[in-house]
């Protein structure tokens, strides 16, 4: 390869240690991005007229169940391995949390969570829409420190120098490739801004900017899956994550055609447990819903005015 005039280097260590704690900058990077996710989600879906500590508990739950889900997603394709070293199995450390079963499991559980709360669940995933992104773009630097997720050799000017022992099988001549980490970081960092920008506009029924993240996201992580060398399984020249993430695109878009052409229900419905009296809960304060126990948001589907 020939060589290049400038490039990013690898990082100079992954770690630190803190008396008997091994601290990796992998597991800092996604905390802290986890967290600025998490207020902004919450900040989000109190101004969308919703209980802030309902929201706080949602989106808690939605993280500690896309954890799990993205460590399985990752464990399971790999069960052979990791029967004959199991401890390797909580080693997240080393890497290995598959984004995509996060986010199914992670919305899913938020979902069934916020309807058994009563919670507005479009104002909720509006709410997560532009915060997923956002831990997204923070955490794929951990993939750096950790010297992981590169694509294709390359010579480009900001092109991703590895170190010999973190190369692909295959890759061992070549020191240079595609910072892949880097792209989608800041992919998702416009992604999130577009978000927010789209958001502000009013255009779309609440509920909408969840489909517009599963699109750009998709489409983004489709192209950058092209570039990547450590998939050995392909089919019709694609890898598994590029075929999920083209198939999340089409739902997607289906999924926001049927949405914004869905009838709103005419009026919420409260409290169906008979505690709650029907007409005082229609025309309560905010604080007064919610502690009646359902949040003070729009009607299903609708943005305030």
């Amino acid at each position: 390869m020939h060589a290049v005039l400038g490039t990013i280097p690898p990082p100079p260590f992954n770690g630190f240690e803190l008396g008997p704690l091994d601290v990796r900058l992998y597991g800092i990077l996604i905390a802290f991005g986890a967290y600025l996710a998490l207020r902004l989600m919450v900040r989000r879906y109190e101004q969308f007229g919703g209980d802030p500590s309902r929201a706080e508990t949602a989106a808690l739950v939605m993280l500690g169940a896309g954890f799990l889900g993205a460590r399985l997603a990752y464990v399971l394709p790999r069960l052979d391995h990791f029967l004959r070293q199991p401890q390797d199995i909580l080693a997240i450390w080393q890497g290995g949390l598959a984004l995509f079963g996060g986010l199914t499991i992670g919305s899913i559980v938020a979902f069934l969570y916020a309807r058994n709360k009563r919670m507005d669940v479009p104002a909720l995933a509006d709410a997560a829409a532009p915060a997923v992104p956002l831990a997204q773009a923070i955490g794929r630097w951990g993939n750096y420190f950790n010297q992981e997720l590169y694509g294709r050799p390359t010579d480009v000017p900001w092109a991703l120098e590895v170190e010999a022992a973190h190369r692909r099988p295959g890759y061992e001549s070549f020191s240079t490739f595609h910072p892949t980490f880097l792209y989608e970081s800041l992919w998702n960092l416009v992604l999130f801004a577009v978000l927010l920008r789209i958001d502000r506009t009013g255009r779309l029924r609440r509920g909408s900017l969840a489909f517009l993240y599963f699109i750009g996201y998709g489409i983004g992580r489709a192209w950058i899956e092209a570039l990547r060398v450590d998939t050995a399984e392909r089919y019709l020249g694609l890898s598994r994550n590029n075929w999920v993430a083209l198939a999340v695109v089409v739902l997607a878009v289906a999924g926001l055609v049927w949405w914004q052409r869905r009838t709103p229900p005419a009026t919420t419905d409260p409290a169906d447990d008979g505690d709650v009296d029907r007409d005082a809960a229609d025309h309560a304060p905010a604080d007064e819903a919610a502690d009646a126990g359902t949040d003070a948001t729009p009607s299903e589907g609708e943005r305030p005015h």
